[in-house]
């Protein structure tokens, strides 16, 4: 059976080696993942830094994906951010024609792997810590993180479908 003839991964069940706490923060990962590739499937490049109605472009979603969850796992673990995740942060959705949409998605793919290989070690009585996040240290927990990086890669996603669908009706 083809993945599009599957249900959302929410409605799948278990996935195993994963607590049931994080269970939603999985499905939600696996589906933007499934959606970005759905999404960009035959997508061209030529497009990749159009923002219609002067709105973020798909070149934009496909890093700032990548990049708020490098970023958010962080502040989980407790980490500020590194010099390298500032500088990628001041580079999203900054045209550049030697970036290609399949490159951005294999930058994606990867993270939500290492997304989804860090949770499978995340104890679960830490996911109710304090964690600091940003420089004036805003509070949150490990689980309010996590959730939020799936949620907001969710937002991401809905935008990413409406940029792509108005840039192609437009090219």
């Amino acid at each position: 059976m083809k993945d599009n003839a599957l249900p959302e991964y929410w409605l799948r069940g278990k996935i195993e080696g994963y607590p049931d706490l994080l269970q939603p923060i999985v499905h939600s990962l696996l589906q933007s993942k499934l959606e970005v590739h759905k999404y960009l499937l035959d997508f061209s490049d030529v497009l990749l830094w159009v923002k219609p109605a002067g709105r973020a472009s798909v070149g934009f979603h496909l890093q700032h994906l990548t990049g708020v969850l490098d970023r958010l796992v962080s502040y989980a673990e407790g980490e500020n951010l590194s010099l390298v995740q500032l500088n990628y942060l001041k580079s999203e959705g900054i045209p550049d024609n030697n970036i290609f949409t399949n490159q951005l998605i294999t930058k994606f793919d990867k993270k939500v792997e290492e997304v989804l290989e860090k949770l499978k070690t995340i104890p679960v009585s830490s996911l109710t810590e304090f964690r600091g996040v940003g420089r004036k240290q805003l509070p949150s927990s490990v689980l309010g993180l996590l959730f939020h990086a799936a949620e907001h890669s969710q937002r991401h996603i809905g935008q990413l479908l409406v940029t792509v669908s108005i840039v192609n009706a437009t090219s």
